[in-house]
């Protein structure tokens, strides 16, 4: 099943560290089956709010996901970006193809007292 990185990026800055930070990310994702999905693009708010900017990289699947994170290659960057770019980073796994939200609906209803 695929998964995702997925950053919300609060108020970022140009500087040459984050510059640094963004020609250097993709060597650490690729060894793992990584891509961007989502970068530098605009965003509409629909509902609510979302200060700042998003992120999206995909990879083949959650172990992908945690590996790409945990490797020294992209702990060794990291810092490029967080010194300069508040934010919050999550990594989650999709859902298959045939994905049915039923399923969870009826648990969903099932969890629910009587009445």
């Amino acid at each position: 099943m695929p998964a995702y990185a997925i950053a919300h990026l609060k108020d970022p800055a140009p500087h040459p560290e984050v510059a640094e930070y963004i020609e250097r990310i993709p060597a650490t994702f690729e060894p793992f089956g990584g891509r961007f999905l989502v970068h530098g693009a605009q965003h509409e708010v629909q509902e609510g709010s979302w200060p700042g900017g998003v992120v999206v990289i995909g990879f083949p699947g959650i172990a992908e996901a945690r590996s790409w994170w945990d490797s020294p290659a992209y702990q060794e960057i990291a810092p490029l970006r967080s010194r300069h770019i508040q934010g919050d980073i999550i990594l989650v796994e999709g859902v298959s193809e045939n994905y049915d939200p039923s399923a969870t609906a009826k648990a969903m209803r099932e969890s629910l007292p009587a009445g």
